[in-house]
């Protein structure tokens, strides 16, 4: 059955009188030239307290990354993890879901903001305490926001650490640099200073801990050269491997008889070692990766005999 035509709704802008036209609007009036008034909101000025407040809270931002490294390193330092958690790092992934190298990288950072707010002159002890109401003087220092601004750094001398973030300011602009400008500014410097690598793959060398929170406890011990890098080597020592900074090494000098018998002594500490130790047995092969001498004396090599036994690390030198 065919459905009856629509009927089609009559136009009715054309039908519109001056009774349903707005009061600003007639038929003569095009509505798209007619004016629009806006009414301007006026926004009140921050008061002296939220002006104070706001710095405050911009502060607070601005150094979380640098507080986390504070107490992070008051928590390794003091052991304050050790009634839930044998090591450090298993107590920062357990509690905080960090994995092993990111609480290191925030201590390593917040070393070196300590280092930036210690050269600068223009800021107060007000200010550098989490003071609600902090002094100001004319030129605020410009401080990191990020770990990853400061990362470049964390491997420089506290002198460098200080002219390159006074240049990477001064590249941004005044303002705070990126990560990338920061590590142009490293690589720049470090070019210019540049000079090759004394060390050698096998080469016996002692560990100089100066300001690297990754080398702590590790003063004094041997370690030996198993790759080397432009600025750094990577070496191995009693509890594992490391990269280290060529700042943090220094030659033991040892004939080369004399560093293949520290390797055999490396690799039998190394087959023994492990986190789940019990600590006595960690203590004593700490010990042995401090020896200042080329060779194991005799209670010594009985002690790391009876440890290969017990734990299956026991090898033919």
């Amino acid at each position: 059955m065919n459905k009856p035509p629509r009927k089609r709704n009559k136009a009715t802008s054309a039908s519109l009188s001056d009774d349903t036209l707005p009061d600003n609007l007639t038929q003569e009036e095009d509505p798209v030239t007619a004016t629009i008034s806006v009414i301007a909101v006026e926004v009140p000025e921050l008061t002296e307290q939220e002006q104070s407040d706001r710095l405050h809270l911009e502060r607070k931002v601005e150094r979380a990354f640098f507080e986390a490294g504070k107490a992070l390193a008051e928590l390794r330092d003091r052991r304050l993890y050790r009634s839930t958690h044998s090591t450090f790092e298993e107590y920062c992934k357990d509690r905080f879901g960090f994995e092993r190298r990111h609480p290191y990288r925030l201590i390593e950072a917040a070393g070196v903001v300590d280092n930036l707010i210690k050269m600068c002159p223009n800021w107060t002890q007000n200010e550098i305490e989490d003071d609600p109401a902090p002094v100001h003087s004319d030129q605020r220092q410009i401080l990191p926001t990020s770990e990853g601004q400061v990362r470049p750094m964390t491997k420089l001398e506290p002198q460098e650490q200080q002219e390159v973030w006074q240049r990477a300011v001064e590249v941004a602009g005044g303002k705070v640099p990126t990560g990338r400008i920061v590590k142009d500014v490293v690589q720049r410097i470090m070019e210019r200073t540049k000079a090759p690598n004394p060390y050698c793959v096998r080469e016996v060398c002692q560990i100089l801990v100066k300001d690297n929170p990754d080398l702590r406890g590790k003063g004094g011990c041997w370690a030996i050269v198993s790759a080397v890098n432009e600025f750094s080597c990577t070496v191995r020592m009693w509890d594992g491997e490391y990269t280290v900074g060529l700042q943090h090494l220094k030659s033991c000098n040892y004939l080369p008889q004399e560093c293949e018998e520290m390797q055999v002594i490396c690799d039998r500490i190394g087959r023994v070692y492990s986190d789940s130790l019990e600590e006595t047995v960690k203590n004593l092969l700490q010990s042995l990766g401090k020896l200042n001498r080329p060779y194991l004396i005799a209670v010594e090599e009985k002690l790391l005999s009876v440890l290969e036994s017990e734990y299956g690390g026991e090898i033919t030198p």
